[in-house]
């Protein structure tokens, strides 16, 4: 999303980063915790999740537990291991989110290239 190739803002980039916030207690979902809903979603482990992403299980853990108790329903679910291992999946709640806001910042994405697009020929002219 940059000026064009030549232009004096060539290599410069807006970013952008988008959360679920509560009005009382902040962020609810932001960057981190929808990669590691994805992670879960693709491994069915936490562990794998959270090692994916370089966390601790238990900062994974506690900002689940965060979020689902902000949210008012299980993001997760667990089933302790066993004869065939314990596995973590999302809830349909919490599938129905990540799903949601995949297509929200497919969404986003789209419009901010439109604008970042007007706001680099406006600026480069």
């Amino acid at each position: 999303m940059a000026g064009s190739k030549g232009s004096k803002y060539y290599d410069t980039f807006l970013h952008y980063t988008v959360w679920l916030e509560n009005r009382s207690t902040g962020r609810v979902v932001d960057e981190q915790l929808f990669r590691l809903l994805k992670a879960v979603e693709e491994s069915g482990s936490l562990t794998s999740a959270a090692d994916s992403l370089d966390l601790s299980y238990r900062k994974a853990w506690g900002d689940l537990k965060k979020a689902s108790e902000l949210l008012g329903f299980p993001l997760v679910e667990t089933t302790r291991g066993g004869k065939e291992g314990g596995h973590t999946r999302l809830t349909t709640d919490g599938r129905e989110l990540v799903q949601a806001m995949e297509e929200l910042r497919e969404d986003i994405t789209l419009a901010i290239h439109r604008v970042t697009k007007k706001f680099f020929h406006k600026i480069n002219h």
